[in-house]
């Protein structure tokens, strides 16, 4: 028996967020264990905490297919629950996660986590966006971010016409798997005093039609932002709506680093039976 929580993340009250399945005893799991558990549990991702000689844990993120260097909302819920479960302790906030992407730093501050991303990779592509359902904003720049999550990153003009995207999934998969991408996240202006923008991403290569709230698709639009210097120093982004969800996405950008952030809940704890 292995305690078990489920984590809504980008949200402090339960069943709006972006949920996250955390194993937290998962020493003596095999690989392939690890990736049967995470098809089971059919969350976008599953992560296992391991012991660290190096950071205060390790952390394994699965979606239902595969393993993952780093994905921002499994970051986000880990943290929370390896707190929560006494299995790390920040000093003066501050704490560190082993991954695949290596040792990235987390900061806990008040209700909020904040992790730093790792470097995103850009390079600049041909935007044929409008052919999957897609009509970005001119000048219509697209980008390939990849901070391990791959996402092709545009802009339109308002939250209306996110709002109103239908993009063809199975166009958009075929697409996405050409470009080496996980998906396409998009963003718009959100017309609120309480938030910055509004995002939406679509990966449905991966099955994920479309990602209710997510963490590296957010750090990938502050890379977009900061790549054409339009970046805030600290703002925040709302995403799921159109899902039924409402979260809140906590960004700070600077030349250096970008820090997602983000608060979670606890709504499901108990013992998975293996």
């Amino acid at each position: 028996m292995r305690r078990f929580k489920q984590i809504d993340v980008f949200t402090s009250r339960p069943f709006l967020g972006n949920p996250v399945a955390v194993v937290l005893d998962a020493a003596g799991l095999e690989t392939a264990d690890m990736q049967r558990i995470a098809r089971w549990t059919n969350l976008s991702e599953t992560t296992f905490l391991l012991p660290s000689a190096k950071a205060d844990y390790r952390v394994r993120i699965f979606t239902p297919a595969h393993e993952l260097p780093f994905a921002g909302h499994p970051t986000i819920g880990s943290a929370y629950a390896a707190m929560r479960a006494g299995l790390a302790t920040p000093r003066d906030g501050a704490m560190v996660q082993e991954c695949g992407a290596g040792l990235l730093d987390l900061s806990s501050e008040g209700t909020k986590i904040y992790v730093r991303s790792p470097r995103p990779k850009i390079t600049e592509v041909k935007n044929v966006a409008s052919a999957f359902g897609i009509p970005l904003a001119p000048p219509a720049h697209l980008i390939k971010v990849d901070v391990g999550p791959v996402w092709l990153v545009g802009e339109m003009s308002d939250a209306a016409a996110l709002a109103a995207l239908k993009p063809d999934m199975t166009a958009l998969a075929e697409w996405t798997t050409s470009l080496g991408a996980t998906g396409v996240t998009v963003f718009a202006p959100s017309g609120e005093r309480d938030c910055a923008v509004h995002v939406r991403s679509f990966a449905p290569a991966g099955g994920v039609p479309e990602d209710p709230v997510c963490g590296s698709g957010n750090i990938s639009v502050a890379a977009y932002l900061r790549h054409f210097e339009r970046a805030q120093s600290a703002y925040v982004a709302r995403q799921g709506m159109q899902l039924g969800r409402d979260g809140r996405v906590y960004l700070r950008v600077d030349a250096s680093d970008i820090w997602l952030g983000g608060e979670a809940v606890a709504c499901v704890e108990g013992m998975l039976a293996i």
